[in-house]
């Protein structure tokens, strides 16, 4: 078998990976439910927003040409006719000479076209004084300053943020059309394997691949479909993995059963039930990482190791699943790293190393996360960012200079 799946490197693996994904189908949700998603259709302006001129300020409303000659040794008196607060309207036209007190908001009353602020004017009783010229549409926002009506607003394939949600609500749209979340099932696999919920016995591990590939799912946008662990057995797993493309899945994600030995077996049933397209990758943690389809869903199969199904997914889950949300920005960002530790011993795989970040005089320096073994969850949990080691390299020493791929920047 391994003559027929040479090992491939990342960048060929993920390119045949992701060239099987694309964007899924809309869904209507309630706008709430739309942030960090990608819009489906155009959103288009029925009104102007603001739907009316409205002051920009507390003060008073005033007629410009009243101003006229205003100085400080020769102020203008205006009478004050009546005040305005924000949500009400006045039908009455200003009359010449007068004022109207208006709130922040408030919608200009007929005839006024200047807003002057409290703090520039001085009270009389029912009066005030006004010391200097304003022009026409002073501290006034005019209608559709904000929007205008038949704009496209909003454009497909925008990604949904606090600000995009907040012009749906100012354009009253309580739903929104955007990509579905792609529904991820997710299976572990191996006679060792119990879940955190049984009691730990001789021989056993709790299932921690389940429970980190399904939040990574959850963190990345999709709906994960946990179910459960299968045993070692070509029979239970084919069953399980039936039981599991009935449930609508767009991914099929197993952890264990990918690498060389006599009882894994997920190799055996993906060529069984479907095809395999490769199943060895050039990278360190994760090289026996397989993808093929059965009944044309896509099955990705983890290692099972902790870290290699976790640095797996992400490298080759996220990605799939941001694609099938309509996201264009697949990359994790990226920095600049100065090494402390030195990294011995290394082969001829791209080697993605476990780094806790530290800044010092503007200077960003990268620690190792201790122990790197596949098997050492904590090198994940301390790591801030994954330092990528190419191929070619044998050793790198301290002080040397690093890309680090960013583990926790916002998903875009």
């Amino acid at each position: 078998m391994e003559e027929n799946y040479p090992m491939l490197s990342v960048e060929d693996a993920l390119s045949q990976f992701l060239d099987y994904f694309h964007a899924l189908e809309p869904e209507r949700v309630p706008v709430l439910d739309g942030v960090n998603r990608v819009l489906a259709e155009d959103i288009v302006a029925a009104y102007d927003i603001p739907p009316h001129a409205n002051s920009a300020m507390d003060g008073y409303a005033v007629r410009a040409e009243d101003m006229a000659g205003a100085r400080d040794d020769a102020p203008r008196r205006l009478r004050v006719a009546g005040e305005l607060a924000a949500g009400y309207t006045r039908d009455a036209p200003l009359e010449p000479e007068t004022a109207i007190r208006i709130m922040t908001g408030a919608p200009i009353p007929p005839g006024a076209d200047a807003v002057i602020p409290f703090e520039e004017t001085t009270r009389e009783g029912d009066a005030i004084l006004v010391t200097r010229r304003y022009p026409h549409n002073a501290n006034i926002r005019a209608a559709g300053e904000d929007v205008r009506a038949g704009e496209t607003v909003l454009a497909k394939g925008t990604v949904l943020r606090p600000q995009e949600i907040g012009m749906l609500a100012a354009m009253g749209q309580t739903e929104v059309a955007v990509i579905r979340r792609p529904r991820v099932a997710i299976l572990s696999t191996g006679d060792e394997v119990v879940d955190a919920s049984e009691p730990l016995t001789a021989g056993k591990i709790r299932d921690a691949n389940g429970y980190s590939v399904a939040a990574a799912v959850v963190k990345y946008g999709g709906v994960p479909i946990r179910l459960g662990i299968a045993r070692d057995r070509v029979e239970e797993l084919t069953t399980r993995i039936r039981a599991g493309l009935a449930q609508r899945a767009d991914l099929f994600v197993t952890s264990g059963g990918v690498s060389v030995g006599d009882f894994d077996v997920v190799k055996q049933v993906l060529a069984a039930e479907g095809e395999i397209a490769f199943w060895r990758v050039r990278m360190k943690p994760g090289k026996p990482l397989a993808f093929g389809t059965i009944q044309g869903v896509p099955l990705l199969g983890l290692p099972g190791n902790p870290v290699s199904a976790l640095m797996s997914f992400e490298l080759f889950g996220r990605p799939a699943l941001l694609k099938m949300q309509g996201k264009t920005r697949l990359a994790k960002p990226t920095i600049e790293a100065t090494l402390v530790d030195e990294i011995k011993h290394k082969d001829n795989r791209r080697h993605y190393v476990r780094v806790r970040l530290e800044t010092r005089g503007g200077e960003t320096f990268a620690h190792l996360t201790g122990d790197q073994g596949s098997g050492i969850l904590l090198s994940m949990v301390r790591a801030d960012g994954i330092a990528i080691i190419p191929e070619a390299l044998k050793r790198v020493e301290a002080g040397a200079r690093v890309r680090v791929m960013m583990l926790d920047w916002t998903e875009v």
